[in-house]
């Protein structure tokens, strides 16, 4: 049997790293990473490096594959067999690994917001005691970029995707809203000039872009700009914050 830890690891900046994630790497016998194919080796490798800069005996390492996700049969129902077959991925690379007691994942910013690491963990058999170490989130080194607060003095604000800003509109009561996992400019399909946007990408990295105006203004560079620096990297990972004008 092994316990399970899931270390946030901030959105790229290996200084995000706090002292008990890094405690938590040193602990661990085994640490798994994904590998997203080519274009994003430089995510394992940021990992790798985390590690190495944290560890004078590195765990053992054990790499998995993610597998594709079905878009043919629901978004929901493809995304709950997505989640199946990672948590499968995982069991075979902790049961290749029969001596690690303590097994650790790094997460990208956090596990806590929009990542599905702790939906994939209570899927492992024999169910292990999974603990979290929190980490610095996409919209935490958003508004920090921006030096911006999050919301407005007494006002809610939203977090939500793309996906439901595109099909759903602008969500009820919200002054300001964080919009994650947004691979279409879902912001193209509101009155943009009802809007301001702080969008950024990479947002901790140093290939940290940032874009701040009236929507209407940067909507298009916004597009260009994202188009261009996903073909540059070969991939990209955005998040951005739309505040509505009100008469």
């Amino acid at each position: 049997m092994f316990d399970l830890t899931l270390i946030g690891i901030g959105t790229g900046n290996p200084d995000h790293l706090t002292f008990q994630g890094a405690g938590a790497i040193r602990d661990a016998d085994l640490i798994l990473i994904p590998r997203k194919g080519e274009n994003k080796a430089d995510l394992a490798g940021l990992r790798e490096e985390i590690i190495a800069q944290v560890s004078d005996t590195p765990p053992q390492i054990a790499y998995f594959d993610i597998p594709k996700r079905r878009a043919d049969d629901g978004y929901l129902r493809g995304v709950d067999e997505w989640h199946d077959a990672i948590a499968l991925r995982w069991q075979e690379a902790i049961a290749a690994h029969r001596d690690a007691k303590r097994v650790a994942l790094l997460i990208w910013g956090d596990p806590s917001l929009y990542d599905s690491s702790l939906r994939i963990a209570s899927r492992l058999q024999p169910q292990p005691e999974t603990r979290v170490i929190p980490g610095i989130t996409a919209l935490q080194a958003l508004t920090a970029a921006h030096a911006i607060p999050i919301n407005d003095l007494g006002a809610p604000y939203v977090v939500t995707t793309g996906r439901r800003i595109r099909d759903e509109g602008w969500p009820l009561n919200a002054s300001k809203v964080a919009v994650m996992l947004d691979g279409e400019c879902s912001f193209q399909s509101l009155e943009m000039a009802d809007y301001e946007i702080w969008w950024g990408a990479y947002v901790g990295m140093k290939e940290e872009i940032l874009i701040h105006g009236p929507l209407a203004d940067m909507a298009s560079l916004i597009v260009e700009t994202r188009a261009k620096a996903r073909a540059d990297h070969g991939w990209i990972m955005d998040i951005y914050l739309l505040k509505r004008h009100v008469d």
